[in-house]
């Protein structure tokens, strides 16, 4: 089960990826927003809660720029969150990085770009190894 959410600068992204995912029979959980004025730290944070309870393995989230939500995300143990604005990178997020969120821009990656984003994203699998042993050095309990 994926959880998707964004601020309201995401919003039209994520809606146009909540149609995508019902297309493709992919589950989700919609956490907001409905599109009005609102912080993208506050839905960072439900998302993460859900990917570390458990209740959802991965997640996709939308603000302005994909940034300010990815730094968000990213202050969590446990949770690699990628902002990627292209296929490539999302599908080396997954490869080389375990990201368990990724993240879009809604004001600056489009529509299907994004679909293509999210496709290579959930398509690839973590390809373990030597990455696995870089990702273990980014977990805050290396430092």
């Amino acid at each position: 089960m994926l959880v998707i959410g964004s601020d309201h600068g995401g919003y039209e992204l994520k809606e146009y990826l909540k149609a995508y995912l019902t297309e493709k029979e992919i589950p989700f959980v919609d956490i907001g927003c409905d599109g009005q004025s609102c912080d993208y730290p506050d839905y960072a944070r439900v998302a993460v809660k859900k990917i570390l309870s458990g209740e959802c393995e991965r997640g996709i989230l939308c603000c302005g720029t994909g940034i300010g939500i990815s730094i968000a995300a990213n202050k969590y143990a446990g949770i690699r969150a990628a902002l990627v604005s292209e296929p490539v990178s999302a599908r080396l997020a997954t490869e080389h990085n375990n990201a368990n969120i990724l993240c879009l821009g809604g004001r600056v990656t489009g529509p299907v770009l994004a679909a293509a984003c999210v496709d290579a994203w959930l398509g690839a699998e973590f390809l373990g190894g030597r990455h696995a042993a870089r990702v273990q050095k980014i977990e805050p309990s290396a430092y």
